[in-house]
């Protein structure tokens, strides 16, 4: 069954010992959220362990407690504790294999998510699809819990909700989202600082990849559909690495014809990573779930096995039947 904040929060108070994860390959959402609750059970007492399957991405690594993410495939465990005195907090995860990490399963399992098509695996559930951002939800538990907004918590609150909106420009963003916004602003952080620490730390392979990425651009039906491509090779021909692809799939919706984008990053021979973004009410979530992936409307990913060609081509054709 689907439950609240105030469901999430009772839970919370029932145990001291907390795992929080989030889904591999790590957004902004998904970091902002962990570090956020987790700096807010702190305030609690409450013993707190974070668990990712993949690093922090470089931009987000100087905010404030993320060095307290260990990068592990499997849970830990502490031994000396009695069953069922952990609970685990899982973000933005519509399965427990999202996470790539094993071991989560405890008696008590909070599910946080605003993806469509969770699977209510927890047991303390709470789906929002209204949310602009797994942020705002734990905004509303941290509230629920009655723990004021430190700077800390606010910091990671917006790093959770200016990523997922990419800069308060696609999602379900509502009066809700700028509410919460302006709470942040009022601890004493400065909005502007922080999307600087954000969106413009990165070093200049970075610039060279954007150059590389747009030049070897393809446009298809009519320019509303654009298709980047990169693999290690480029990275490593511009200086880069995969800390610096962060956000580049947003690139060709600066122009007024392209209504989607598909990044395909290649993984190995025969495996591609296919990350897109859309505009208004082009879904590429349909042809992310058409391939075994999730996400929203307007942001969504996969992973398709074939050849760079055959990838593409399936991309293309499944786009195709979204676009007006």
């Amino acid at each position: 069954m689907n439950g609240s904040a105030t469901d999430v929060a009772a839970a919370i108070r029932r145990h001291d010992v907390f795992l929080i994860t989030s889904h591999a390959r790590p957004d902004g959402d998904a970091i902002g959220s962990q570090l956020a609750m987790a700096f807010a059970l702190d305030t609690l007492g409450k013993r707190v362990r974070l668990v990712n399957h993949d690093p922090v991405p470089g931009a987000y690594r100087s905010f404030p407690g993320a060095d307290r993410i260990v990068v592990a495939p499997e849970a830990p465990h502490l031994p000396d504790l009695p069953v069922g005195a952990e609970a685990t907090i899982v973000m933005e995860c519509g399965d427990l294999a999202r996470s790539e990490v094993t071991g989560l399963e405890r008696p008590t399992v909070i599910n946080i998510d605003h993806h469509i098509g969770n699977t209510m695996f927890g047991s303390v559930n709470w789906f929002d699809g209204s949310a602009a951002s797994c942020a705002e939800m734990v905004a509303d538990v941290i509230d629920a819990l009655g723990v004021a907004w430190t700077q800390d918590i606010a910091a990671h609150l917006y790093l959770g909700i200016v990523t997922d909106t990419g800069g308060f420009r696609h999602g379900p963003i509502s009066a809700r989202t700028f509410h919460a916004s302006a709470r942040i602003a009022a601890t004493g952080v400065s909005p502007a600082l922080l999307s600087r620490e954000i969106f413009d730390s990165f070093g200049v392979g970075r610039i060279r990849l954007t150059g590389a990425l747009l030049n070897s651009m393809e446009l298809h039906h009519n320019n509303r559909l654009a298709v980047l491509y990169y693999d290690d090779e480029i990275l490593a021909a511009c200086g880069a690495t995969s800390d610096d692809t962060d956000g580049l799939v947003n690139l060709p919706l600066g122009a007024k014809d392209v209504l989607a984008v598909a990044l395909v990053r290649k993984q190995t021979d025969t495996q591609y990573r296919v990350s897109m973004r859309s505009k208004g009410s082009v879904s590429v979530r349909d042809v992310a779930v058409a391939h075994g992936g999730g996400g929203h409307t307007n942001a969504a990913a996969c992973s398709i096995a074939g050849s760079r060609m055959s990838v593409t081509s399936a991309i293309v054709a499944a786009i195709a039947i979204a676009l007006p």
